[in-house]
């Protein structure tokens, strides 16, 4: 914390900019495959870059780790041309006119490089630049931004090329790893406040999808508590007023009150302050999870990731999803709880069978109105690779496809049969 602290000190004379905005409703797309790189979404690029494709990720060039320790003389290179192309103004413009409002950009934590290890750690240098060029081609066009710590130091769940390191040794639940991360988080908020590039950024995102069970995430409760605490001691520092902090530092938990409350409560501060923190909800985790709203201290946002497409949540069968999708009450679940705003930052079209489509105009539109009970949507993902290799994946993972396929509305406020629910409706 001392140091992260002394670094915005270092910023502290820059005029600071305003914060974005929640959206009333959000509708949104994840920026996927960018600065996280995930092999299977562009797999005729990533060979053509020299790495592979395998059932385990782990036993093969299957992540940014991997890649990098493979290709160190190239890395670098190789990786500027995927930020410069993958993201463009081009899908910009598809997504204003898709009527997109919200981004969520998924990043590693070596985008902050002082962070990394160069002699046991290896991940690509340079890709802080193409998030400032990508933050404001989104905010030009009036889309408001989450960024979302997506890949942390030491890997907070195995064997997934998400985070950037495919390996079965997770490390990230110790102490070493937690202050990484929460210097990774002061140098964002810092980013988020005196870059006029990241103004229409309104929240960060502390983890993406720990380890579901509890259990083997050890200390995760106190890290959300100092994730908060590192957000706005730096808006302390750089002269931004905070609800129940006081101007000499950070006072105890049980004393901490606002006077304002959402929706006025940036309009109460004078529109700077960062909108949101933002967690996985509670009921991400099982076995007795710490609830993020405990550490909340102003406005606080919550994320849940439903894929039906990976078992567990329906039988693999097109009645079995519209039952299970259209009496979802995750959002009355979180609620009560605390939990609130929520709104499901990862879901697509995907399922365990083959989706006619007639059934995926029905799928889209179901998820869109279970997940609108609250805060809104951001579809998984905004793009993915049209090639031979990736074969049919596009129809049902990006959202730009979609549109154009017309599974998803032109409008995403709109739906094509808005009672598409009502013969699957139970009353228990």
């Amino acid at each position: 914390m001392r140091a992260s602290i002394g670094l915005v000190g270092l910023l502290a004379s820059v005029q600071h900019v305003l914060a974005g905005t929640l959206p009333s409703k959000i509708y949104g797309v994840n920026i996927g495959g960018w600065l996280v790189l995930e092999p299977w979404m562009l797999p005729a690029e990533w060979e053509a870059m020299g790495g592979q494709i395998c059932s385990d990720c782990s036993q093969c060039i299957g992540s940014e780790w991997s890649y990098t320790k493979a290709y160190p003389n190239i890395a670098n290179a190789e990786f500027a041309k995927h930020w410069s192309t993958w993201f463009t103004q081009d899908d910009v413009n598809q997504l204003v006119a898709d009527g997109i409002n919200t981004a969520r950009i998924p990043l590693g934590f070596w985008l902050v490089e002082p962070l990394v290890n160069r002699a046991t750690e290896f991940y690509p240098e340079g890709g802080i630049v193409y998030l400032q060029q990508g933050v404001k081609m989104l905010s030009d066009a009036g889309i408001q931004v989450i960024l979302d710590h997506h890949a942390l130091p030491g890997v907070q769940t195995g064997d997934a090329s998400f985070t950037g390191n495919c390996t079965e040794y997770v490390e990230f639940y110790t102490d070493y790893n937690y202050q990484r991360a929460l210097v990774w988080t002061a140098v964002m908020t810092s980013l988020s406040h005196l870059d006029p590039n990241f103004a229409s950024v309104f929240a960060i995102e502390a983890v993406n999808e720990p380890i579901m069970d509890a259990d083997q995430t050890p200390g995760y409760g106190t890290f959300q508590k100092e994730f908060v605490d590192t957000v706005r001691a730096v808006e302390l520092t750089l002269g931004i007023p905070v609800p129940g902090l006081l101007a000499s530092g950070l006072p105890s938990r049980n004393t901490l009150v606002t006077t304002c409350a959402i929706p006025s409560f940036r309009r109460c501060l004078g529109l700077t302050v960062l909108y949101l923190v933002r967690f996985m909800d509670i009921n991400w985790q099982y076995n007795n999870p710490s609830n993020p709203a405990d550490a909340a201290i102003g406005p606080q946002g919550y994320d849940n990731h439903l894929y039906y497409s990976f078992g567990g949540v329906a039988a693999a069968n097109p009645t079995a999803y519209m039952e299970s999708i259209c009496n979802l009450n995750r959002v009355q679940a979180d609620a009560a709880l605390g939990d609130t705003p929520l709104w499901f930052g990862e879901w697509g079209l995907p399922t365990q069978f083959n989706a006619t489509d007639e059934f995926l105009y029905m799928w889209a539109d179901a998820q869109k109105l279970a997940y609108s009970q609250g805060a809104g949507w951001i579809f998984w993902n905004f793009k993915v690779e049209q090639s031979e290799l990736a074969g049919n994946l596009s129809r049902q993972w990006s959202y730009i496809e979609g549109v154009k396929l017309g599974f998803l509305t032109q409008d995403p406020s709109q739906y094509h049969n808005a009672n598409v629910c009502e013969p699957y409706l139970t009353t228990s």
